[in-house]
């Protein structure tokens, strides 16, 4: 048995199928994650916010040490602030992010489930499937070909 040298292990690895699709998933996601941002933040955040006025859950926060200063003004201590706003901002980022998300899921599922009806004409069975469908039932019907 020959040995293998590491560059023929390496292509063998990278060349597997499931490598090449989480690849390409982990491509097409980062790419849908700007679209969803993008969506968030410039069309949907801005809508809301007018909704509530303009407020912003960022500049919630409580001061539980405020910052100790010389007597020039400089800061010798910083301040000790809980930003509660900006873990309900980032909550309601995320909510509105999945609620985007499960849209174009959702989509996207109704298109697969249109695609996979066999009983479907406007989409055509591939010619393979047409192929080892009759075959199929040649075999079932225990009739040779002639």
């Amino acid at each position: 048995m020959a040995k293998k040298s590491f560059f023929q292990e390496f292509k063998q690895f990278a060349v597997k199928g499931n490598m090449i699709d989480l690849a390409v998933g982990i491509i097409i996601g980062t790419a849908f994650t700007r679209i969803v941002n993008s969506l968030v933040q410039s069309v949907l955040m801005p809508a809301l916010g007018m909704l509530v006025g303009n407020f912003d859950f960022k500049h919630l926060q409580i001061v539980l040490k405020k910052a100790e200063r010389d007597p020039q003004g400089n800061i010798t201590e910083e301040a000790v602030i809980v930003k509660y706003g900006d873990f309900i901002q980032a909550a309601f980022d995320f909510f509105i992010i999945a609620l985007v998300i499960f849209a174009f899921v959702k989509i996207i599922n109704g298109w697969k489930t249109k695609a996979e009806d066999t009983n479907n004409k406007e989409i055509p069975t591939p010619k393979d499937i047409q192929l080892l469908s009759e075959i199929r039932d040649i075999l079932k019907e225990g009739k040779p070909n002639s």
